[in-house]
């Protein structure tokens, strides 16, 4: 005999068996990303510390704050920093706490020259790796006015060693005559610093919606690997919102204004539109008659 409240319990519990397989699946997903992303932080975390040695730390420390200045994570800014290193060493004749500096200031040329132009950080990335091998023909991607040529970076960094107001400022000193990549990321920095450039990353991760937004990618990912604590991230997270809540409630209302002022035009039109169309159906009602049965045949 069916019992009709054996069926009505079965089927209130179907609410909770698809919650439960959501839990699941999304359980299921963080741990792999967890997983992921920590196998990532041991193997770049290992180039790290082959190329810098003692200064590896410094690397280290720089990559767990990248989500702030550079809205990178500390896997993908020391991804980026191992692309280059090796030649970075080598022009400053293996002084690797001077490289780890000029590491750190070649990503944040990077992160502020994409997000100015809207370039792909991987673009810039493969311009500063190809400057790394000598090869200067992406100079052009990071847009500074220069030929993406020997000659195109030699008078670059030729512009940059006159600027002794943004070298100050930065701390930074550019060899007017060097082509040693580190003279390179030096004389990028300046030029990008004298052409309002340098520090937007920053400013936007602090104040604009996509920049905090992908600062908070970036730190949702630390948080997955283990680098970062939950209350950090929850900080970095509501700061997003917060600017996404400030945009709405500045957007909203005039919107709104917008469509109350828009209403009776639009209203006024649909109606001349409508009446015009009746108005022609009517004068041509036979036509349509005629060409209706026609296609109907």
């Amino acid at each position: 005999v069916w019992d009709i409240s054996v069926f009505m319990n079965t089927l209130m519990a179907v609410p909770n068996l698809i919650a439960i397989i959501g839990l699941y699946k999304v359980v299921a997903k963080l741990t792999k990303d967890a997983i992921a992303n920590y196998s990532k932080y041991e193997q770049v975390v290992g180039g790290v510390d082959k190329l810098f040695g003692k200064n590896a730390d410094i690397v280290k420390k720089n990559a767990l704050d990248a989500y702030k200045s550079q809205g990178l994570s500390a896997n993908e800014y020391m991804e980026s920093v191992t692309g280059f290193s090796a030649s970075l060493i080598n022009s400053l004749g293996g002084d690797t706490a001077e490289a780890a500096k000029l590491a750190d200031v070649a990503i944040r040329s990077m992160s502020d020259n994409a997000n100015t132009y809207g370039t792909d950080m991987q673009s810039v990335m493969n311009t500063y790796q190809g400057i790394a091998k000598e090869n200067y023909t992406m100079l052009d991607n990071l847009k500074l006015g220069y030929a993406g040529t020997k000659q195109g970076m030699k008078d670059l960094i030729a512009a940059a060693a006159k600027m002794k107001d943004e070298q100050s400022e930065l701390g930074l000193t550019v060899d007017g005559t060097s082509m040693d990549f580190a003279n390179c990321v030096k004389a990028i920095e300046v030029m990008q610093k004298h052409m309002n450039i340098a520090g937007t990353t920053s400013k936007e991760a602090a104040g604009t919606i996509e920049g905090s937004v992908n600062s908070m990618k970036a730190a949702w990912t630390n948080f997955l690997t283990g680098t970062m604590d939950g209350k950090e991230f929850a900080e970095v997270a509501i700061n997003a919102a917060d600017n996404v809540v400030n945009a709405l409630m500045d957007i909203i209302p005039r919107l709104v204004s917008g469509f109350a002022s828009m209403a009776p035009t639009l209203f006024d039109k649909v109606i001349e539109i409508v009446t015009n169309l009746v108005t022609t159906i009517g004068e041509h009602k036979l036509e349509f008659i005629q060409k209706g049965t026609e296609f109907i045949q």
